[in-house]
């Protein structure tokens, strides 16, 4: 095996020096003395010699370059492309828990040296035996298993760490019975719910290098796919609740498809087609024979989702406390349909900005926009009632300061667009731009989302996210009534009204525009039976 490697080795490279010399072959290239005929043939004949060589080290089972590619939290491909057959390799890097531990490889500590959990073995005062009874003890519908590298992991967590995990076991007991509901809605073992641990350290606002969001770490496309809403004014990555079920629900399909859960949890971090590829070359589905096939921080990531549950139930007996974390007993859920901004909300209920924030951190510009499905407003039981005492009066609070078109942009089209995706198989003669200009979407967009650049060949399954209608004002769906006056289209301001709301019951006018019109300034108020310009005939 190994003669026959060399042997395509050496005739790569007797191919590349054939013309004279490497120097002298891409001189001709840049003095214009190979003809584009001839640059075609040369391409083509290093092309086939090096899939040669490709094939030759997949047969004997030589990991490839991109067997240990960098990945992230979820797939960016989704698990649709397992309908072609087709396996997405993740492309860039996490910035998950544990993956803030890695660095080349390795765990850094709080001293600053660094290990690697893999190789190197660490010790303890307790024996083996005593770890092996407690995960026993543990009783998880998810096996537990035990073996060096489980041991360096659960010491890491237990030992090394001390600072992070108090916080950690002081966000537990407020995140994780909420998603133990979740997870038994999808008949899924609660135990999944250590899954956010590892991900984020329980940080509903947690984001990576590689922009993957939220609590639950979803990188765009898949969030889409599981149908979390994105846009100007939502990003649902960053619900914790939202976001969970939609992890509850990439978790079971991971499931079904490999009827496995310690292979489940690993694709979670480096994706379905990483898992396929390292049980291909395995040759079995065993996850500790799979185990050295995976990238290498999918290695770590079973052997700290035991770890973290070891954690959770035996933190005590380590001397360690979890830190007192202020966070209500109880939050009361509304249900919103009209513009509201926490400005509002904060001035008139008296609950800061930033702790609206912390429990509603989906909407990152401090904006709940309206629609007739509604959107979900918590707050802490201790406000509610005043919430509910004033919530007439807190739709128009302001309406004209807080709505401005400095704080509050022309961009509402896009943050009352729901998003849906189709796969596009490309035909013969297409281009990126006929496909773009089909689904009225941009060429950058869809280069984004399939990971390609400008070639594309028939046959090939592109997924492409197509806009849907725009949500309705919820203070009507019926076309407004409006009159005609001095060469200008007039609506007559009825009670409860805002400039937002108006803006958006016609189409192609913004709260901006509206504001010119009739020189209104933020702090101008607008009366009922009061008429105001809209648009030019």
């Amino acid at each position: 095996m190994k003669k026959t490697i060399i042997t395509t080795l050496l005739s790569l490279v007797l191919l590349l020096s054939a013309t004279t010399s490497y120097g002298q072959f891409f001189k001709n290239i840049f003095n214009g003395k190979e003809s584009k005929k001839e640059l075609k043939q040369e391409i083509g004949i290093l092309q086939r010699t090096i899939d040669s060589l490709r094939r030759e080290m997949e047969i004997n089972a030589i990991p490839l370059i991109d067997t240990i590619t960098v990945n992230d939290t979820i797939n960016p491909g989704g698990l649709s492309f397992f309908d072609s057959g087709d396996f997405l390799d993740p492309e860039v890097p996490t910035d998950s828990l544990l993956s803030i531990w890695y660095v080349q490889n390795a765990l850094t500590l709080d001293d600053g040296s660094v290990i690697d959990l893999d190789n190197e073995i660490l010790t303890t005062d307790i024996p083996d035996s005593v770890f092996i009874e407690r995960l026993k003890a543990i009783n998880s519908f998810i096996p537990l298993p035990y073996n060096n590298i489980v041991k360096n992991h659960i010491i890491y967590y237990t030992q090394r760490i001390p600072n992070k995990i108090d916080v950690i076991l002081g966000l537990s007991a407020f995140y994780l019975p909420q998603f133990e509901e979740i997870l038994d809605q999808y008949d899924l073992p609660k135990e999944l719910k250590i899954m956010a641990i590892i991900e984020s350290a329980l940080n509903p606002k947690a984001v990576s290098r590689a922009n993957a969001k939220g609590m639950w770490q979803f990188m765009y496309r898949t969030a889409l796919q599981y149908n979390l809403r994105i846009d100007s004014y939502v990003d649902e990555r960053l619900d914790p609740i939202a976001s969970g079920h939609a992890a509850a629900k990439y978790m079971k399909d991971s499931y079904t498809i490999f009827g496995d859960w310690l292979l489940a949890i690993a694709s979670y971090n480096c994706g379905p087609g990483n898992v396929n590829k390292a049980i291909r070359r395995a040759g079995s589905r065993d996850f500790w024979k799979v185990y050295p096939y995976l990238p290498r921080e999918t290695r770590g990531y079973v052997p700290s989702f035991v770890a973290a549950m070891y954690t959770l139930n035996y933190y005590k007996d380590h001397r360690i406390s979890a830190r007192p974390i202020q966070m209500p007993a109880h939050v009361d859920t509304f249900i919103i349909k009209r513009p509201l901004h926490f400005g509002q909300i904060s001035e008139l209920v008296g609950i800061s900005k930033e702790e609206l924030s912390d429990h509603n951190p989906q909407y990152i510009k401090e904006i709940i926009p309206g629609n007739e499905k509604g959107n979900v407003l918590r707050l802490p039981y201790n406000y509610t009632n005043l919430f509910i005492d004033k919530e007439n009066e807190i739709y128009t609070f302001k309406d004209s300061l807080f709505f401005n078109p400095i704080v509050f942009n022309d961009s509402k089209s896009q943050a009352s667009t729901s998003r849906s995706s189709v796969t596009h198989v490309v035909k013969r003669g297409e281009t990126l731009s006929h496909i773009a200009l089909r689904y009225r979407v941009r060429v950058s967009d869809i280069q984004s989302w399939n990971n390609v650049r400008s070639v594309i060949r028939p046959g090939q399954r592109l997924v492409i996210y197509t806009a849907g209608a725009p949500a309705t004002a919820s203070s009507g769906s019926s076309a407004p009534a409006t009159s005609t006056s001095g060469g200008y289209v007039m609506y007559t301001v009825k009670k409860g009204d805002t400039l937002w709301e108006i803006s958006r019951r016609f189409e192609g006018v913004s709260l901006n525009q509206i504001m010119q019109l009739n020189g209104f300034t933020q702090r101008s108020k607008i009366l009922p039976g009061a008429k105001i310009k809209i648009k030019p005939i």
